[in-house]
């Protein structure tokens, strides 16, 4: 065993990617998971960095003009006055806290102190509603909540023995026993009274847990996925190096707060490279406010979901005068059509990566490398990922089950699935861990994502991607988005049906229909080319994946509003 100290472990292992972050057959063999016996990230790692360091940590830049920036040094102080506090209201060490705040400094203020304590952070987006919010409390047995004040009603019906924590004014005055019972709120502003101090009531083992997340749910119920003080800290040096940070970067990553994306990159991520994190909050999508936001803060690297990409090229992305010198995407795979426009508009290309709630992310395309279109990638360090045989569950198929090799015991995977030992067994059989997506490997050991188990189908005996059919309908001006799932055929079992969004200038209706069909003609094999088209609005979770089960029912229901390829030829 080493006796290099956490800190100094986590560094050497932080430098090396930093130093072949654009080297990746050296990055790749070379690195090695720090792999500490004790370790808290915000203590080991972030006070340290922030001793002394008057660069910007935290840049948050409000729809009103208002800017909030706080120096690294400035955040370890803030974190440690909102541990002392929460500490004297009762947070011990494996407490459950259901934190819901938007993109204010207090998110990550509690995010840093509830690590100072050893406290589990259960994150939950603000959009959530009481039955969601109940499923948390009850199976994350939360005993502290902390919310926006305008968020407490939804806590009104929900009973329980938990702290109930107000950011901002409580939108019932103090809530003194308001009618459900469930007591009086405590301002969390009174954190800022306490010392700047921290001292630890004890230490941090690497697998004590800190994280439970429900995951987004586009398939089933929301699974729970318990993280150590390693599995995202450590694990998120991957991530830093996909994304390709350095120290001193500005990085806007466009996430909801509660979903693992965010904790990726607007937590982990930069402050591990010891880069910006800036925020621009908003109440509507705007890409041209968007693009001035970035000009004015310097930003350096910018990662969005496809879903946000696919509004940005609407705009005119010439007036972005200052182009980020790495630009990435995740969340669902981005298609090709959106990355060429990107690239013919500012110079860069956007480089997908692939990862889980359950992982960091473990396939991606690094700065530097050759690109392939339609490709996610290599691996990234750390993860040795196998394509298993959906059938025979075996390794060594050029198609297959994208799953990680769990013999090097990947630092930035799972615990498991929280109280389902059987989901987590099922999910990490043979030496596997098995992420349910579908992709297919090249000789070059390039990944290209195919889809979800789930969502692969086939028609006329032959298997359709989804994902490829909606790529190439995004080629076509008309769309703005697509989804694409199965829909009943008495000939051929099935046929691709797209849900279609249309861009702006076009109105739905049979006219559009033909020039969408006549497009899938062009473009696509015959077995492959969409026979039914609907225009519609996507379902889509919280955090913004197209809901595809969803769609699936609605299809196998039938609807009177779709076109039909045969009807209008």
């Amino acid at each position: 065993m080493t006796s290099s100290s956490p800190t100094e472990q986590f560094r050497a292992a932080r430098d090396f990617l930093l130093e072949h972050r654009e080297d990746y057959a050296t990055a790749y063999e070379g690195f090695a998971w720090p792999r500490p016996e004790h370790f808290n990230w915000a203590l080991d790692w972030f006070d340290q960095v922030a001793l002394g360091n008057d660069r910007l940590a935290l840049h948050i830049a409000e729809e009103d003009g208002r800017h909030t920036r706080l120096t690294f040094e400035r955040m370890s102080a803030r974190s440690n006055q909102a541990a002392n506090w929460l500490r004297a209201q009762g947070v011990r060490a494996g407490d459950r806290i259901v934190v819901m705040l938007g993109n204010q400094v207090e998110l990550w203020e509690t995010a840093l102190a509830a690590m100072k304590l050893r406290a589990v952070v259960i994150p939950a987006t603000p959009l959530l509603g009481p039955l969601d919010l109940r499923d948390r409390i009850e199976r994350g047995r939360a005993a502290h909540v902390i919310v926006r004040a305008d968020d407490t009603g939804k806590f009104a019906d929900i009973a329980g023995d938990y702290t109930r924590i107000v950011v901002g004014e409580a939108n019932h005055p103090n809530h003194p026993n308001h009618a459900d019972g469930v007591g009086s709120w405590l301002p969390y502003a009174a954190a800022y009274d306490e010392s700047e101090a921290f001292e630890p009531d004890g230490v941090t083992r690497a697998d004590d847990p800190l994280m439970l997340y429900f995951t987004s749910g586009t398939t089933a119920t929301p699974k729970l996925v318990e993280h150590t003080h390693v599995s995202y800290p450590i694990g998120h040096l991957a991530t830093m190096y996909w994304i390709g940070l350095k120290p001193g970067d500005v990085h806007l990553n466009i996430a909801s707060p509660g979903w693992a994306k965010h904790a990726w990159s607007n937590l982990f991520g930069p402050w591990n490279a010891e880069a910006t994190v800036f925020i621009h909050n908003y109440t509507r999508f705007d890409p041209v406010r968007l693009m001035a936001e970035m000009d004015r803060a310097g930003v350096t690297s910018f990662c969005a979901p496809p879903t946000v990409w696919r509004m940005l090229i609407q705009a005119d992305l010439s007036q972005l005068r200052t182009v980020p010198r790495e630009v990435v995407a995740a969340g669902e795979p981005l298609n090709p059509e959106v990355i060429e426009t990107v690239r013919r508009a500012w110079g860069v290309t956007i480089r997908d990566g692939f990862g889980q709630t359950e992982t960091a992310v473990q396939v991606a395309n690094s700065p530097g490398q050759l690109l392939k279109t339609g490709s996610m990638g290599r691996p990234t360090p750390g993860f040795k990922v196998e394509l298993l045989d959906p059938v025979t569950g075996q390794p060594g198929v050029d198609e297959g089950v994208i799953s990680l090799d769990l013999s090097n015991n990947p630092v930035g995977l799972m615990t498991g699935y929280h109280g389902d030992p059987e989901r987590t067994a099922e999910s990490m059989a043979g030496g596997y861990y098995r992420t349910g997506d579908i992709g297919a490997r090249d000789a070059e050991g390039y990944i290209t994502y195919i889809g979800r188990s789930d969502d692969v189908f086939k028609s006329s005996d032959y298997k359709i991607s989804p994902f490829e059919l909606e790529s190439a309908l995004l080629e076509h001006e008309a769309v703005a988005e697509a989804a694409v799932v199965p829909a009943p055929d008495a000939l051929r079992l099935s046929v691709p049906k797209a849900y279609v969004v249309l861009a702006e200038g076009w109105e739905p209706g049979p006219d559009t229909a033909k020039v969408i069909f006549a497009h899938s003609r062009a473009v696509l094999a015959p077995y492959k080319r969409v026979r039914r088209i609907e225009f519609a609005e996507l379902p889509k979770t919280v955090s913004g994946k197209i809901r595809r089960i969803e769609l699936r029912e609605r299809t196998a229901a039938g609807s009177t509003a779709e076109y039909d390829e045969g009807d209008l030829r």
